[in-house]
């Protein structure tokens, strides 16, 4: 079963990491595409345009409903799905996030998820 991890995308890797997952639509500020190591870049399990926009008009006041809705779309989407099957020999993947706030951020909703997720198909 893999254990997922999160790290901010200025933190140095590390041997430990895994496979080494960027989770944002877009690319970090700056961060040279050479400088940073990751092994994929899964643009799609970021929170849709929208909800991303929505939430950064008021974090503060927005986190437990950005929390349901990106969990929703998390649960609707394939790609979610897909990343899960592609996971499932790995012991590590550590999710990369940019965001400045580590205590409210959407890695950590999708660290919560994946790990449920996993933990469900090793289960079965």
């Amino acid at each position: 079963m893999a254990r997922i991890r999160i790290k901010r995308v200025y933190e140095a890797p590390a041997p430990d990491d895994g496979c080494r997952v960027l989770v944002d639509k877009l690319w970090p500020r700056g961060v040279r595409k050479d400088a940073l190591h990751y092994d994929i870049w899964a643009k799609d399990l970021a929170p849709s345009a929208e909800l991303r926009i929505w939430y950064h008009a008021d974090p503060a006041g927005r986190w437990a409903e950005f929390r349901r809705r990106y969990t929703d779309e998390l649960r609707a989407s394939q790609a979610v799905r897909e990343f899960i099957r592609n996971i499932g020999d790995a012991d590590t993947v550590t999710l990369l996030y940019a965001s400045k706030n580590a205590a409210e951020n959407h890695a950590l909703i999708l660290q919560e998820y994946l790990q449920k997720a996993v933990e469900r198909v090793t289960d079965a």
